[in-house]
C-alpha cells in the first residue's frame, strides 16, 4: 500500500512529481500562505511522512499528533521549526536540504550588500515616481564597498561563498567562526578574529549563522555600540539572531549606518519602525529564490523523504539516532 505525504505548501513540481512516480500519495496544503498549527494538527494523523517549510511549527504536539508519522522531511536548511528532540525520541526521521542554496544565498547576501551600500531600492522607487530632473551630485550618497573590511559572522558553506565573492571588490576580510577556515585564509587572506574585533573594524558585516539559543539574538544593543557608526549589518540567516527593535534604535540614531535583511524576527510581521527606516533594505526571504535552488531542493527533500519511507537512512538526516548512530 501507497505511504500517504502531507505537503504544507505548494513546492516545485520536481519534488511532487518524485512522490507520486515513487511510493506515496500526495496532498498539497491548498492556499499560499503559512498552514497553521490548527490546520496542521487537523490532518497529521492520517499521514505516514510530511514534507514542511520553515514556516511550519512542527512542534511536539504536532508530531505526537501523528501516529503514523515515520519522517519530516524540511524543505529548508535550518530545521528550527521543528522539535528534533521530540522527533526522535518517537523514532521519527527528520531531514533537511543543506548545501544546494549556497551559491544563490551568497548571492543575496552581496545584492544586500550592494543595495544598501549605494541605496538602489531608494533611487529606484524615486526615480518611477518621476522625482529624477537630471544627474546631481548630492543625490543618493551611498558608501563604498571596494577596498572595505568585509566581517563574517559565521563561515560554513555560506558564510564562505560569500566572502569569497568580496575578491572582486579587493577587500580585507575579517570571520568569526568556531573553527578555522583554511579556504578563505588561503583564498583571501582572511583573519580569524575575536567577534569584539569584527564588531570594531568591519564595515559591512553579513551573518551566516543558524539558530541556536547561543544565536538568537547574537546581535543587540551593544554589538551595535560596537560597530562602526559607518558600517553595514546585512543578514540572510535567521532573523532572530537580531534583535529587531535594538537595530531599528541603532538605525534611527546613527549608531550604525544601514541594514540589509532577508529574514525577520518574527516573519512574516515586521518590526514596524524598521518598515519606515530609509537606511533598511528589506526582503520577504528570498535567499534561495532561483529556479534552479528551489527545484534542487524540492528534488532533496523528496529524495529524503523517499528513503525514510522504506525504511533506509535519508542521506541528510538531522537525527541519525533514529538508526541508532
Amino acid at each position: 500500500m501507497k505511504k500517504k505525504v502531507f505537503i504544507t505548501r505548494q513546492i516545485p513540481d520536481q519534488g511532487i512529481d518524485m512522490l507520486k512516480e515513487n511510493i506515496a500519495t500526495v496532498d498539497v496544503f491548498p492556499h499560499d500562505r503559512p498552514i497553521l498549527k490548527e490546520e496542521l494538527m487537523n490532518v497529521i494523523e492520517h499521514y505516514d511522512g510530511l514534507l514542511c517549510l520553515l514556516t511550519d511549527p512542527v512542534d511536539a504536539e504536532v508530531l505526537k499528533k501523528g501516529k503514523k508519522l515515520s519522517v519530516v522531511s524540511n524543505y529548508a536548511v535550518g530545521y528550527n521549526n521543528i522539535d528534533v528532540q521530540t522527533a526522535t525520541d518517537l523514532n521519527i526521521c527528520v531531514t533537511n536540504t543543506p548545501g544546494v542554496l549556497t551559491d544563490a544565498t551568497a548571492d543575496l547576501a552581496w545584492a544586500l550588500i550592494l543595495g544598501t551600500a549605494r541605496k538602489t531600492a531608494q533611487a529606484d522607487i524615486y526615480t518611477r515616481k518621476k522625482k529624477f530632473n537630471g544627474w546631481s551630485p548630492t543625490l543618493f550618497l551611498g558608501l563604498p564597498v571596494a577596498n572595505m573590511t568585509l566581517g563574517i559572522v559565521g563561515a560554513g558553506r555560506i558564510g564562505t561563498a560569500a566572502a569569497l565573492r568580496s575578491s572582486g571588490f579587493s577587500m580585507k576580510v575579517l570571520y568569526v567562526s568556531n573553527h578555522p577556515n583554511q579556504v578563505l585564509e588561503k583564498e583571501l587572506n582572511a583573519a580569524k578574529v575575536s567577534m569584539d574585533t569584527l564588531l570594531e573594524r568591519s564595515d559591512i558585516i553579513s551573518l551566516h549563522v543558524p539558530l541556536t539559543s547561543q544565536t538568537r539574538h547574537m546581535f543587540g544593543k551593544n554589538e551595535f555600540a560596537a560597530m562602526k557608526e559607518t558600517a553595514l549589518l546585512i543578514n540572510t540567516s535567521r532573523g532572530p539572531v537580531v534583535n529587531e527593535k535594538e537595530l531599528a534604535y541603532a538605525l534611527e540614531n546613527g549608531i550604525i549606518a544601514g541594514a540589509g535583511l532577508d529574514v525577520f524576527e518574527n516573519e512574516p510581521d515586521i518590526y514596524n519602525r524598521l518598515l519606515t527606516l530609509e537606511n533598511t533594505l528589506l526582503l520577504p526571504h528570498i535567499g534561495s529564490a532561483t529556479h534552479e535552488t528551489r527545484n534542487k531542493m524540492a528534488r532533496m527533500a523528496a529524495r529524503n523523504m523517499l528513503a525514510g519511507l522504506s525504511g533506509k537512512k535519508p542521506e541528510f538526516l538531522v537525527n541519525p539516532r533514529v538508526f541508532g548512530a
